[in-house]
């Protein structure tokens, strides 16, 4: 399973880059208001940077939802560098979007899943990625695992190649859920990612080994 991580914040993606799992980066406009990143110049060279520190797909997100806004932006965004994959909402028009970026060899990430017939769509469509929100399910009662293995099922039911994407994973189980179901990627914080290093056992075990190690004068 492929390792992104969903911020826009320079420092994190550096730091997830340097742990040497990191596989690309995800991104959406709430991201780059959150680290003050706002105009369309300054989002733009702030994509660049990304992609110069990593080493694999960076989402960029369209803003426009009407099919010509879309493919305005979306042919500008890869345009940008070769790691751009084009980030399409799951509504009519994007789906449109996603077929025209497909027959022009151009990669998509269809985000704001929320269910098997909308990935199916996306998928038919050509979508190189498609992004089920799995935390924001878990916020309204809704399995959001579940949701993934029902993509998974489908798309291994029809060889489909769009690759599942776990997105709005919240923390470290989600990552460890999502592995076991197949889900082919998964993007969140860092902290979801590093929460994978820690276990009790291997603290003790560690401090064990070091007083032991003391005592011996190594």
């Amino acid at each position: 399973m492929k390792f992104f991580i969903d911020t826009a914040n320079l420092d994190e993606i550096k730091e997830a880059q340097e742990l040497g799992v990191l596989d690309g980066v995800t991104t959406n406009p709430s991201l780059m208001a959150k680290e003050g990143i706002t105009g369309k110049e300054n989002i733009l060279n702030h994509y660049l940077k990304i992609c110069e520190i990593v080493d694999g797909d960076v989402s960029a997100e369209v803003i426009g939802t009407s099919f010509e806004e879309m493919i305005m932006e979306g042919e500008e965004l890869a345009k940008l560098h070769p790691q751009i994959v084009v980030k399409i909402p799951m509504i009519k028009d994007g789906v449109k979007a996603i077929k025209y970026f497909t027959d022009r060899g151009i990669k998509t990430n269809c985000t704001l899943v929320f269910s098997s017939g909308q990935a199916l769509l996306a998928a038919k469509a050509g979508a190189t990625y498609v992004s089920p929100f799995i935390g924001r399910l878990d916020d309204i009662s809704t399995d959001g695992l579940l949701l993934i293995d029902e993509i998974r099922k489908i798309y291994h039911n029809y060889n489909v190649k769009t690759q599942i994407l776990a997105a709005s994973v919240r923390h470290t189980m989600h990552v460890v859920n999502c592995a076991k179901i197949g889900a082919d990627v998964m993007t969140g914080p860092l902290s979801a990612i590093e929460g994978l290093l820690r276990h009790p056992l291997t603290d003790s075990g560690l401090e064990k080994f070091l007083a032991d190690a003391q005592s011996m004068n190594v």
